[in-house]
């Protein structure tokens, strides 16, 4: 069997088999290379390369597109239409580490509180976004909606698969925890979603209550103890202590019709 000649030959094939080890072809990897070698066809391996770097980039492509329709998250709200100059300095930083998705191999939560209006589910889908096309599985759903499709799920006796199958996101996001109804039923499933995601996966989480205001999500104070343990033991806090986003459109309008009554007054 021929030898490769040259030093940057033997960095195309190392990189052929690398690719090809990534595509699950360990035959191929072994000897796809040392035969075009020894048959004459060394003169092609960049040409091999270039197409087996064509598949990676096509690969990540389609699993990222997949990701996108799987995630559920709003195509919108991403950073490019995210105003962070109103947001403080230290908030935009915590967002801009948390994007680097370092966060999510320590199975760390984040929460994320502030009144309506401030930015917190925008800037969670924006989050949410950049991770998807970092290939990074995540889940983005109202609280509320997945509460009751795991009430439907448990009285299906389908429980258990419903949460495996939310354990293939990485990150869940939970948007307005605070809007969960608070029957005894989902006040159980929600706290059984959190128990069984605590220190393996993360979660991140919006709500217009602060911690001390969870009694009105779980009622029950050991239950609520228990809930808070679990999410906060590993997470990053974002507080939106900032102004409303919508408080400018929603004052604009009115003196637009008052400026028109007094014109037609006038009139």
């Amino acid at each position: 069997m021929s030898e490769i000649s040259n030093t940057q030959d033997r960095g195309i094939a190392d990189l052929i088999a690398g690719l090809l080890t990534t595509f699950r072809l360990p035959t191929a990897a072994k000897e796809l290379v040392p035969r075009m070698t020894r048959d004459g066809y060394e003169d092609a391996l960049p040409s091999v390369l270039e197409v087996m770097e064509q598949e990676q980039n096509d690969r990540k492509e389609r699993r990222v597109e997949r990701l996108r329709r799987a995630s559920r998250l709003p195509q919108g709200k991403r950073f490019e239409t995210f105003d962070d100059s109103r947001l403080p300095r230290e908030l935009a930083r915590k967002l801009r580490d948390l994007a680097g998705a370092r966060f999510l191999d320590q199975a760390v939560n984040v929460l994320a509180f502030g009144l309506p209006g401030t930015g917190k589910t925008h800037a969670a889908c924006a989050l949410g976004h950049t991770l998807v096309e970092a290939g990074h599985p995540v889940y983005f759903t109202p609280t509320f909606r997945l509460v009751q499709e795991l009430l439907a799920a448990k009285r299906d006796l389908e429980l258990p698969r419903a949460l495996r199958k939310l354990d293939n996101f990485e990150l869940l996001i939970l948007d307005d925890i605070g809007y969960v109804q608070q029957s005894a039923d989902e006040v159980e499933v929600l706290f059984t979603l959190m128990a069984e995601r605590y220190e393996r996966k993360s979660m991140l989480i919006t709500s217009n209550l602060v911690f001390s205001q969870w009694d009105r999500i779980f009622k029950n104070p050991m239950t609520t103890a228990a809930a808070v343990d679990r999410i906060v033991h590993h997470s990053v806090i974002l507080e939106f202590d900032v102004p409303s986003y919508r408080v400018p459109k929603t004052t604009d309008k009115p003196q637009e019709e008052n400026g028109t009554q007094k014109q037609k007054k006038k009139k």
